[in-house]
């Protein structure tokens, strides 16, 4: 048995121990108070860079790209995964939560720019398809002057825009449902701390002084490397 099996039952073994009396409130039903959608790539710890321990509170959605739209017999439409809490438990806060050095928009990125993704087995190439589709504008309105990581970390802002705005124009996604993106960052791009989110997009709106206006609470967590 490979030892990083074991590894992970071991630490899985002290994590029972310590949430054994956490699950009480939750046996029948959840209420979680956010829906969060964030990219599935190792560096980003979902649960812990909400400094979440608790069973209930955070309904996690994660793949790579932190895509919240499939391709469904009807056309596009926001992901089961995501519309789940929103339908069934009552959330109203949707985060789509992109990250620094992204994998999926690298590779989008590469594709629509000249590499050829044809050797990539068919569920990469269908998850590249589905973020090049929103992607191909932001290409095309990079800033010039910006190196292949700088013009990836724009594309990352961009695509977390493309998300929200699939859930704000969603006609299944209700209202009263708040959605936002943002941008961990553990590369030192956004100039704070290694692991921070930064507020990029609340319900569509980008631009940072309007944000920072509209969400007084939140001004001091708003950035974004570009407006377009």
């Amino acid at each position: 048995m490979q030892q990083s099996l074991c590894d992970l039952l071991d630490a899985n073994a002290a994590h029972a121990r310590e949430f054994a009396d956490r699950f009480d409130d939750v046996q029948d039903a959840q209420h979680p108070d956010v829906v969060s959608v964030c990219c599935s790539d190792s560096r980003v710890l979902h649960d812990h860079l909400w400094g979440n321990d608790t069973p209930g509170t955070v309904f996690t959605a994660s793949n790579i790209g932190n895509r919240v739209v499939q391709r469904t017999d009807d056309g596009d439409a926001v992901s089961g995964d995501v519309l789940y809490p929103i339908e069934h438990t009552g959330t109203d806060l949707a985060v789509v939560v992109g990250h620094t050095g992204c994998g999926a928009v690298t590779a989008t990125y590469d594709a629509l720019t000249g590499g050829d993704a044809s050797d990539e087995p068919a569920g990469i190439r269908h998850c590249v398809d589905r973020i090049a589709a929103r992607l191909e504008p932001g290409v095309d309105a990079l800033p010039g002057g910006l190196d292949r990581a700088e013009a990836i970390d724009h594309l990352v802002e961009y695509n977390v825009d493309r998300q929200v705005d699939a859930l704000v124009d969603s006609g299944d996604v209700p209202d009263r449902v708040t959605a936002v993106g943002a941008v961990y960052d553990f590369q030192d791009v956004y100039g704070g701390r290694r692991g921070e989110l930064h507020v990029v997009n609340v319900d569509g709106v980008r631009d940072p002084e309007a944000l920072r206006d509209a969400h007084a609470e939140l001004a001091d967590r708003v950035h974004r490397l570009w407006t377009y």
